[in-house]
């Protein structure tokens, strides 16, 4: 067996104990160091951490974008940046907002800017990065840049989607997570904003340490020593034919291993790793359904949530996702991407799909389940309360699995607070791709035969004797976790990411799209103050998609499809609409389905000796806006 002896120097990455005096005056002394990376926040244990370069990651853009590796934030903004000056005529990138850290956040704005503004279209927001680990889901948002851009002006069908809707392309909504989950051996759930995950005072204290200087944060293992509080809890797999996964010990097992993350009791609480770099979780601090964090509930007898926030929308990275698309009410569908179920998973997560969505859309969002599996592969999809808490019918222990709801949730609030097509799927499977032992899961079993047979083993760090800081001889291995157990081995990232992408570009070609279908103009008579007309306007949605789902129509973020008609006058000469009978002399007219066409009719009077000439308009939130031809009334 392999042997190693790593001196404290090699640790490299352990972090200063909360109540050690040298805390402040080291963190001073590396504040400007170089190989060194700052997480923001005033926190109680080490807020630096030492540089890793990580195989797996391009930490400067190139001249080629490829994706048989991952790529840093600023990679990834590099390149946006560039396509803004190759494409003008259909790309712009702005800042909208910034981290918890004071990093921007950039987006893509993808439309052909000579046929209409952006919001005058129909929409769809793809975003990545919200969770600083999933970054499979960054890399499917910028795999989708790239593919509509070089795409625009040969593709047909891409060609028109931008002539025609507005794609807003989020990759990086996390820049302080994902920069340290890239950089650092660190990772985390979400945010770095420090928070108090054990409950003891202090705020990250004690996360994971790189005992043995490699860069990356394995399982550790070793039998319980003499005099010491050890206690041994799993066992060898006895079903794994290759030897090297564990689990616990069952009933009438007797467990021989201790099994921790890598680490050290920073914080002399008796636990390892417990309380790491923030916690807080952007994927509970939405509006919709947000319920306090742990400890939140006065009475004790409520729903609470992990990692919700102080309250809704408290984080910046949450509340510009929100912003933006409470200001862009022509999104009519989205996808907020993790990972690694996987799964395209969309509402309801407090409830059963039947018992709150209306049936037209819950037809609707069926349908693009049974879409998205066609394109992907995964072998979920279905709503966040049931099929994703039941997925595998039982628990382990064989109990059987219950609907299990999630508060402040990103499906929900796209779905029942802004009425739009919205899903949050989860990307990758951390190897399990079949149930290689039929038992009816897919879990580690099924990703170490696979990573075995076809990927060289290099998923998984065959279990090592290292002598370590704090504890001596221990065994080190285990799948890597953040290059197999939460995102995919580089090799295989393309097919993740574009496969999720293509999912992402039919919910755009989805779009409702309105064409106008003409202008007629008929004598209707006159009275004693002029020439009476009827003018008829009429448009069709030719796209896939209502201009509004019922859930819209509910909460009033859309307006009703309307027309209306401007016009110039020669002098002397006045225009009264008579019909409709409103003070805006709109003619409204509900929404407008896939296929239907929209017909309504003016009554206008002109008096005078002279012409009036009119335009037709038709608006629709997320139908976009119209512009027909000119026509020309004689007064009377």
């Amino acid at each position: 067996m392999i042997r190693r002896t790593i001196g404290l120097a090699g640790a490299g990455a352990l972090a200063l104990a909360a109540f050690s005096p040298l805390a402040s005056a080291a963190q001073d002394a590396m504040a400007g160091h170089t190989n060194y990376h700052i997480v923001p926040g005033e926190r109680h244990g080490a807020s630096f951490f030492p540089f890793v370069t990580q195989p797996e990651v391009e930490y400067h853009a190139g001249e080629t974008l490829t994706f048989d590796t991952y790529h840093t934030a600023d990679v990834m903004f590099e390149w946006m940046n560039r396509w803004a000056e190759m494409y003008p005529e259909i790309v712009d990138v702005y800042e909208v907002g910034q981290s918890f850290g004071g990093t921007s956040i950039l987006q893509m704005t993808i439309t052909n800017k000579s046929t209409g503004a952006d919001t005058d279209k129909p929409a769809a927001f793809f975003e990545g990065g919200r969770h600083s680990g999933e970054i499979t889901a960054s890399e499917s948002v910028l795999w989708l840049m790239q593919h509509l851009l070089e795409s625009y002006g040969t593709d047909p069908e891409i060609t028109h989607l931008i002539d025609s809707r507005t794609v807003y392309l989020r990759p990086q909504n996390n820049p302080d997570g994902g920069s340290m989950y890239l950089k650092t051996a660190q990772s985390n759930r979400s945010t770095v904003r420090p928070i108090d995950n054990d409950g003891d005072g202090l705020l990250d204290e004690d996360p994971a340490d790189d005992l043995d200087g490699d860069g990356v944060i394995y399982q550790m293992r070793w039998r319980p020593r003499p005099g010491t509080d050890d206690r041994a809890t799993h066992i060898m797999d006895p079903d794994d034919p290759t030897g090297h996964l564990m689990r616990p010990a069952q009933e009438g097992e007797t467990a021989i291993w201790v099994v921790q993350s890598e680490g050290i009791d920073n914080d002399g609480d008796g636990r390892i790793n417990e309380d790491g770099i923030g916690g807080l979780d952007l994927h509970r601090n939405y509006p919709e359904n947000w319920r306090p964090d742990s400890g939140g509930d006065a009475t004790g007898r409520g729903y609470t949530q992990f990692g919700a926030g102080a309250f809704p929308l408290s984080e910046p990275e949450t509340r510009s996702v929100v912003l933006w698309v409470l200001s862009h009410p022509n999104i009519a569908v989205a996808n907020s991407m993790d990972t690694r179920v996987p799964m395209h998973l969309r509402p309801p997560s407090t409830s059963r799909s039947e018992e709150r969505m209306y049936p037209e859309d819950l037809a609707i969002y069926e349908y693009f389940d049974e879409l998205g599996l066609s394109i992907t592969n995964y072998p979920w999809a279905g709503d966040v309360y049931e099929t994703y808490a039941t997925r595998y019918g039982t628990n382990q222990d064989g109990s059987p699995q219950l609907p299990s709801p999630l508060f402040g949730h990103g499906p929900d609030f796209g779905y029942f607070y802004l009425g739009t097509i919205w899903y949050g799927d989860e990307l990758w499977d951390n190897g399990a791709h079949e149930d290689e032992n039929g038992d009816g899961r897919l879990d580690n079993y099924d990703a170490i035969i696979w990573d075995q047979r076809d990927n060289n083993g290099e998923g998984f760090r065959n279990w090592e004797t290292v002598t370590v800081p704090f504890y001596g001889e221990v065994e080190m291995g285990g799948f890597h976790p953040k290059f197999f157990s939460q995102n995919g081995p580089p090799a295989f990232l393309e097919e993740w990411a574009s496969k999720q992408a293509r999912f992402n570009l039919q919910l755009a070609l989805h779009l409702p799209e309105l064409e106008y279908r003409g202008t007629t103009v008929a004598e209707a008579g006159s009275d004693d103050q002029g020439a009476l007309w009827d003018v008829t306007v009429s448009w069709e949605n030719v796209g896939q998609l209502p201009t509004a789902l019922r859930q819209a129509q509910l909460v009033k973020i859309v307006r009703e499809d309307n027309a209306y008609l401007e016009f110039e006058t020669d002098e002397g000469v006045e225009v009264e609409i008579l019909d409709p009978e409103w003070r805006d002399k709109r003619i409204y007219a509900d929404r407008t389905l896939p296929g239907e066409t929209k017909t309504v009719t003016f009554r206008v009077r002109v008096s005078g000796d002279g012409m009036a000439r009119g335009v037709p308009h038709v608006s629709s939130t997320r139908g976009g806006v119209l512009t027909g031809d000119r026509f020309e009334l004689p007064g009377g």
